[in-house]
């Protein structure tokens, strides 16, 4: 199949400090679900926060090129999603019981929405075997399970595409690096017992969700743990897992919520701790001669501009990180 996508240039030669990486950004309007989509009843999940994303990478001064997703093919999620499930979600038909679960009604502006994140997923995995590293503006979306989503997750964007990477034979191995602050519960268990996906979650034990999946390799923090905690743990077991796995593509969950001031995190992370980390997943994996595809993840807070400016930030930080490394040469 086919997946085509449009690309719009937003030509600077260099950053405002001289520097010429380029970021590789999968953007769609129906990220922000501006026609029409409802705002959650409750929690603080925020749709704004996707284009005040864009607006600050728009404004940053660094290069960028924006890469419009199409939605995700229908058979792509039923891969690995229930074709029931599916099936309601398509018809936004999703019972009350499954929207609680999610967080906020499933509307015909968040079927599209939902598509559209998951073929960003998708793409940015395309844009990263050429390029090396690229994101999508969106997705991360960890809780979703088989048979319905969870905790603000429709669709699983990481096990979706970790599937079709191997299915079309772009991957051999695929290795799910989730630094969101909460658990990837949903995308451990739809690819439990696979052994050509691993997953690696590095997260707050305490935070949700209250009863875990069980990843490749969990690494529960306690509260609280700062930059140098973090980072011993992380700089532990990544290159483990990269010895021991030899993946070929890298899915990174680079959520922003391990941030001290993050609303639901219960971590201690400064800017520059996540800017460290960052750098550190794109080194690592890179040095290797594996491309890095980050989605969004989690971030959450009274003033979602703020959030947003994390986000930018940390997909700025890979795009620069990427920068030191040679164009993959060629593809599968």
């Amino acid at each position: 199949m086919v997946f085509w996508f449009w690309t719009v240039s937003h030509v600077s030669p260099t950053r405002r400090d001289g520097r010429p990486e380029i970021l590789h950004v999968v953007h769609h309007a129906d990220y922000a679900a501006g026609h029409g989509a409802p705002r959650p009843d409750r929690g603080t999940f925020r749709f704004d926060k996707y284009y005040l994303v864009m607006e600050e990478l728009r404004t940053s001064g660094a290069p960028i090129t924006e890469h419009a997703p199409q939605p995700m093919p229908r058979e792509w999620l039923e891969a690995v999603h229930c074709p029931d499930y599916v099936d309601q979600v398509f018809r936004a038909e999703v019972p009350r019981d499954k929207e609680r679960r999610i967080g906020f009604p499933v509307t015909p502006a968040i079927t599209s929405r939902v598509r559209h994140t998951n073929g960003g997923t998708w793409l940015a995995a395309q844009l990263a075997r050429q390029h090396g590293y690229a994101a999508n503006s969106a997705a991360g979306s960890h809780h979703a399970l088989h048979d319905t989503g969870a905790g603000y997750c429709v669709f699983n964007d990481l096990a979706v595409t970790a599937n079709r990477l191997i299915a079309e034979a772009h991957a051999a191995r695929v290795l799910i690096v989730d630094l969101d602050v909460h658990q990837g519960d949903g995308t451990a268990s739809l690819t439990a017992g696979r052994e050509d996906i691993f997953t690696l979650s590095l997260h707050a034990e305490k935070n949700f969700p209250v009863r875990k999946a069980r990843s490749s390799r969990d690494v529960g923090l306690p509260d609280g743990v700062d930059d140098d905690g973090y980072m011993e743990a992380l700089t532990r077991h990544l290159p483990q897992v990269f010895a021991e796995f030899a993946p070929d593509f890298e899915l990174y969950q680079a959520g922003v919520d391990p941030h001290g001031d993050d609303k639901l995190g219960r971590l201690a992370l400064t800017d520059a701790g996540l800017a460290l980390r960052d750098r550190f997943i794109i080194g690592e994996s890179r040095r290797r001669g594996v491309p890095v595809a980050s989605a969004l993840g989690g971030g959450y807070g009274d003033d979602p501009r703020i959030v947003a400016a994390r986000h930018a930030a940390s997909m700025l930080t890979m795009a620069e990180a990427n920068s030191a490394f040679p164009t993959p040469t060629s593809t599968k």
